[in-house]
């Protein structure tokens, strides 16, 4: 079990990396595929218009941050209220699974949940916070 446990950092950075990696192609496809059209379709869902702009920035930046480990418990939460968000006005009323034209809540739940183990783990010591920090030197000594 200790050997596991030393393997924690590299989980942190799967986690972030998997994580970001989503949330970065989603937020991409956003702004540069229709950034006034994905506004219009978060207006139309009873929310201002102007939190389209605001999710679509938070999936790609909020993907950048978490997939680098920068300022992650931050940028976790605004992806976590992001996914909530998205499963409450789009995915719920399709059921767990969906259906192939109608997804379901299931991925956005798996992604909220990894944002949300990453709000109280942190970005863990593969991540810039750590170097930040001044850990940057011992982080390869504890692998």
């Amino acid at each position: 079990m200790r050997y596991l446990d030393r393997l924690q950092p590299l989980a942190l950075l799967v986690i972030r990396l998997a994580l970001g990696t989503i949330m970065v192609a989603h937020g991409y496809h956003k702004i540069f595929g229709g950034l006034h059209h994905h506004a219009q379709i978060v207006g139309g869902l009873g929310l201002p218009a102007w939190l389209g702009y605001v999710s679509a920035f938070t999936e790609l930046l909020g993907g950048l941050m978490v997939l680098v480990g920068f300022f992650t418990r931050a940028a976790a939460v605004a992806v976590c209220i992001n996914l909530v968000v998205a499963i409450w006005k789009v995915h719920l009323h399709n059921g767990l699974i969906g259906s192939p034209d109608r997804p379901g809540y299931e991925f956005a739940l798996a992604a909220a949940a990894l944002a949300f183990a990453l709000i109280f783990l942190g970005g863990g010591p593969i991540a810039i916070d750590h170097v930040l920090r001044g850990g940057g030197s011992g982080a390869s000594k504890r692998l």
